[in-house]
């Protein structure tokens, strides 16, 4: 059987790229692929990130290539992304502590995990969680995505994730100790010198926004500590770590390299890549 991954995406607009680099890389690898959106929603790609005359005001530069631009669109305007599987009828919502019959809510919740978690060990061997300005939005405080992710740790499967996509991994907690899943492990993501400042345009599918809301940097930094680092490898073209089960990718330039790097942990064995400590 191929190699089955499980990418989510947002609905409020990923990066182009970082869906492209990933998933050509699966292709060529023989893996097949399973998209999913917070609703069940067709994921769109960010305008600018099919646009190779954007020039990101951090970077001072264009970020995307005439030709990754291209493929983008193609994507886009493919069948391929149609129908993702709904997240929200997928995978259970946890009740809250004040409604009614909570015990018996909160075992049939535990129930419904256990059983989903045998579903992902069946059908897949990986999960990605895809950037961009959208999953700030959708994806970085959704239990349900965290569920998933403490799901695929628990089976002891790679999970990966790019850009502002990481922030799943530092908030996704089990509920007993609250610990970010992440702590004591080495980590990547988009640094505060890729930010935007205040009065440039920081853009999704249907919103312009300022600065991002939460600098992902410190975050991460915090949510590792004690034990483990967040790596920026600001003024170095590329920043992918993998500290097994996790590989993140810093930004756009790292897609590709992220999606080898899981081609690589499942394929080779490999277990850590991108530090020494």
């Amino acid at each position: 059987m191929p190699r089955r991954i499980l990418i989510v995406l947002s609905e409020w607009g990923y990066w182009g790229e970082e869906l492209l680099g990933p998933l050509e890389t699966f292709d060529q690898a023989g893996y097949t692929v399973d998209f999913v959106t917070p609703t069940g929603k067709r994921p769109v790609a960010i305008t600018v990130s099919m646009d190779p005359d954007f020039i990101d005001p951090p970077l001072g530069r264009s970020v995307t290539s005439a030709e990754t631009a291209r493929k983008v669109r193609e994507l886009e305007a493919s069948d391929r992304l149609d129908n993702p599987i709904d997240l929200s009828s997928w995978v259970p919502e946890r009740p809250y502590r004040s409604e009614d019959d909570f015990l018996r809510k909160l075992e049939a919740y535990n129930r419904d995990l256990a059983a989903l978690q045998r579903e992902l060990d069946e059908r897949y061997d990986a999960l990605l969680i895809v950037g961009g300005s959208g999953p700030i939005v959708d994806l970085a405080n959704n239990g349900r995505v965290h569920a998933l992710i403490l799901a695929f740790r628990r089976l002891d499967k790679p999970i990966a994730a790019e850009c502002y996509g990481v922030a799943c991994l530092a908030f996704a907690r089990e509920q007993e100790d609250r610990h970010s899943i992440i702590q004591g492990k080495h980590v990547t993501g988009h640094c505060i010198e890729y930010d935007y400042k205040d009065g440039t345009g920081f853009m999704g599918t249907d919103f312009v926004m300022g600065p991002p809301p939460y600098p992902l940097e410190y975050i991460l930094r915090d949510a590792t500590a004690p034990g483990g680092a967040y790596i920026g490898n600001f003024g170095k073209e590329t920043s992918v770590i993998v500290d097994y089960p996790f590989i993140t990718g810093r930004s756009t330039p790292d897609s590709y390299l992220t999606g080898q790097k899981v081609v690589e942990v499942l394929d080779h064995g490999l277990r850590r890549w991108g530090f020494t400590a």
